[in-house]
């Protein structure tokens, strides 16, 4: 007697039947079953492309949109409860543009040709290299369409020739500086209408972040590792930067801030027309640089010191001999006879050896240019004492210091490292503080700004004769030029009246009116208008000595008797 078998479950027959498919493929029939049958390829795992912007929230509202790479890549400037964020737009690649765009860089880094000349556009040659390789290459990775070759060619030179994700931040001239803390978390930029605010960039993975890192210490010619884990390098393009790797000194991972130069420089009437200084103060200190008079800008950190000093270049005489001492070169002027001096550290960060070059050492060595004027971008150790050395001589000196006060000035000059005597101090004539001020009203927009808040006449140390005040509840300045007492010295040097310079001091206040008014303000236009002036000025003074009258010499001297004796 047989028992009835219980009934199979749908479950079980199903696995029965993949037992029995797997059997048969392993067989031969199986195999050329494989070989026949059409299969869909399978598409090689893509590798992931980091997107550099992250969606906008729906509560976002955008506050300003401006395009940096038309049509590719657009910037918005967004709010939500307040908060502000630059948001980056860039077009998004399709699969088989990602595909493409993956090919290419890695035909590049295999099949870049080397150039005939170090001396290229690096831009247009990696453009013109993608597109050799994409013609040589053009059946493996596929017909597009010239908008397609556009969004492609894009990322190519922004991942290979730029600075990848932070290319449009480095694109776009309303940022003055780029900074990243540490890994997940954002980029944070200082823009010139909205100061310090996050970007939608972040770092998200610890060995692109390096990697990143280390493309930045290469661009800039030094290097960075654990063992040397900090940088201050130039980027090209004249851009400042200072960078940590890893974890050695920095508890979130690298970190870097670049500070970007501004390839057209504030000249004396774009800090006219901003509000940081007015026509009358900026006359009064033309007259001073004539002079070889010596002035100090003191501030802190992104106050507009240099910008200041940029800007108070363009007013001394075109033909007179410049040497500027910096250790990054961030001066920027039009200006012909210029030699521009920069130090050079050792391998090690901060580290002095035989082969590094002190700014105390240019400065020592600018005396022997015979400079006119000798302007150290910063003064901070021993080279302010080498300058002092240099003013006492007869040059005209031009330096910038950190510094929150004329009084604090003083005491860092006359304290180690600077070593700067007392009796040395009156030889800076004249300092000048600026620092970012809150504006009482909207001015271009703004509502912040950078202002010169006040002007002294150095007379001695302590001793200070106030010339300029800003005032914060007015923006406007109180000017009192009839107590300068360096206007009389210049005038009684001169033989002229200190009534005289008050009236030269107000033409040359029209001058730069004029040229406000009349829409120039790059250094170059600056410049031409004050060579201008000074040509026009000359020839008014020839006319009026050729008007004046000699009168005629009518008595005649009778020849003395000869008392040599023959």
């Amino acid at each position: 007697m047989y028992l009835e078998k219980p009934k199979k479950d749908a479950k079980e027959r199903k696995s029965k039947l993949k037992k029995k498919e797997a059997k048969e493929k392993s067989g031969i029939s199986g195999i050329f079953k494989a070989l026949f049958s059409r299969k869909k390829e399978e598409k090689p795992a893509e590798k992931k492309v980091v997107r550099e912007k992250k969606k906008r929230r729906p509560n976002y509202k955008i506050i300003e949109s401006y395009w940096i790479h038309n049509p590719l890549a657009k910037v918005n400037i967004a709010s939500a409860n307040g908060n502000i964020q630059y948001i980056v737009e860039e077009a998004e690649l399709s699969l088989r543009e990602k595909n493409a765009y993956q090919k290419i860089v890695s035909l590049i880094t295999k099949e870049l040709s080397s150039p005939e000349t170090l001396n290229i556009d690096l831009n247009a040659y990696i453009l013109s290299e993608a597109k050799r390789l994409a013609k040589k290459y053009k059946r493996s990775l596929g017909r597009f369409s010239a908008e397609s070759w556009k969004r492609i060619y894009y990322y190519v030179i922004r991942d290979l020739a730029g600075y990848g994700k932070l290319d449009v931040l480095m694109n776009d001239p309303n940022i003055e500086d780029i900074s990243c803390n540490g890994l997940n978390r954002p980029i944070y930029i200082w823009h010139r209408k909205y100061e310090s605010i996050p970007t939608s960039i972040e770092f998200t993975e610890e060995e692109e972040y390096d990697n990143f890192i280390l493309k930045l210490a290469h661009m800039g010619d030094k290097h960075i590792s654990s063992a040397h884990p900090m940088l201050d390098a130039m980027l090209p393009g004249r851009h400042r930067l200072a960078a940590t790797f890893r974890h050695e000194v920095s508890t979130f991972g690298s970190s870097f801030c670049i500070r970007k130069f501004r390839e057209d420089p504030f000249s004396i009437v774009d800090l006219i027309k901003i509000g940081t200084i007015n026509a009358t103060l900026a006359a009064y200190l033309w007259i001073l640089l004539e002079n070889k008079m010596s002035l100090m800008i003191i501030g802190g950190t992104g106050a507009g010191k240099t910008s200041m000093l940029n800007a108070l270049i363009s007013l001394i005489k075109p033909n007179d001999k410049i040497v500027t001492v910096e250790e990054i070169a961030e001066l920027n002027t039009n200006h012909e006879n210029w030699v521009q001096l920069t130090s050079r550290q050792g391998f090690k960060f901060g580290a002095a050896d035989e082969t590094s070059i002190s700014l105390f050492d240019l400065v020592k060595l600018s005396l022997r240019y015979r400079p006119d004027y000798i302007i150290v971008g910063e003064v901070r150790g021993e080279e302010a004492y080498a300058l002092f050395q240099a003013v006492a001589t007869g040059h005209g000196g031009i330096c910038t210091m950190h510094a929150d006060s004329l009084d604090h000035a003083a005491k860092r000059l006359t304290s180690p490292p600077m070593n700067v005597s007392e009796v040395y101090v009156p030889l800076m004539n004249v300092g000048i503080y600026v620092s970012r001020v809150e504006l009482p009203k909207k001015k271009m927009g703004l509502t912040f700004g950078r202002r010169a808040r006040n002007i002294w006449e150095i007379i001695d140390y302590g001793e200070y004769n106030l010339i300029s005040e800003w005032s914060p509840t007015e923006d406007t300045f109180h000017v009192n030029l009839e107590k300068s007492i360096l206007l009389e010295r210049i005038a009684a040097k001169k033989g002229l009246t200190k009534e005289d310079l008050l009236a030269e001091i107000k033409r040359r206040e029209k001058v730069l009116t004029k040229v406000l008014r009349s829409g120039k303000r790059s250094q170059k236009e600056v410049t031409e208008a004050i060579i201008e002036y000074y040509n026009e000025t000359g020839k008014k003074r020839l006319h009026r000595k050729r008007k004046r009258t000699v009168p005629k010499v009518t008595l005649q001297v009778e020849q003395p008797p000869c008392t040599y004796a023959a």
